[in-house]
């Protein structure tokens, strides 16, 4: 299987893209450049998956790779909880596609295409 590199070892790749999924777990919307966001896709999709799923296999699978950060200050909710209660049930009927990628122009400082990630 193909995948790109993003100018990383595949230590800093992995901790990258699990802080990316993190984030987009608990703010649904995230901007980072194109090419995080076409590879960051795959490993969200996976996750809704396993929140779907929903059993104690499923949740320490996920809980291997999310980070355990507060989504919700008021109900002490972390993205865990939020992936498996709030985000696997809105999406209990759609057979997957739970990202959208919206283009923006170039970066400023470097030019590097942006682009905003968000779940459906």
């Amino acid at each position: 299987m193909a995948y790109r590199k993003l100018g990383r070892t595949s230590s800093q790749r992995k901790a990258m893209l699990r802080d990316l999924t993190t984030d987009l777990i608990i703010n649904e919307r995230i901007e980072t450049t194109e090419a995080r966001a076409k590879e960051l896709r795959k490993f969200v999709d996976k996750m809704i998956t396993l929140g779907k799923r929903g059993d104690l296999h499923a949740r320490r699978q996920a809980a291997a790779f999310v980070r355990n950060e507060v989504a919700n200050e008021e109900t002490g909710e972390d993205a865990l909880q939020k992936l498996f209660s709030d985000i696997s049930t809105r999406y209990a009927d759609r057979q997957g596609g739970y990202t959208r990628i919206h283009k923006l122009g170039p970066r400023r400082g470097d030019g590097a295409p942006m682009a905003i990630i968000e779940l459906v």
